[in-house]
């Protein structure tokens, strides 16, 4: 649909970037934006865990 991303619209998007939020709030920006994916992440394979652990068998009890 939007084709393949190649460096000189990388270089746009990252221009346009800079110019909305500016050189200064850009590290902030990223360590944002790193800190929400790595939640993100560890959210979802905890959701995985759980409905993991949902599906095992239950043991067989002892008589």
């Amino acid at each position: 649909m939007f084709g393949s991303l190649g460096a000189p619209e990388l270089l746009i998007i990252l221009l346009i970037v800079i110019v909305i939020f500016g050189a200064r709030r850009l590290p902030d920006l990223g360590k944002s934006l790193g800190e929400g994916i790595k939640n993100f992440k560890k959210a979802v394979s905890s959701h995985k865990e759980e409905h993991n652990s949902d599906n095992l068998p239950n043991p067989p009890a002892s008589s």
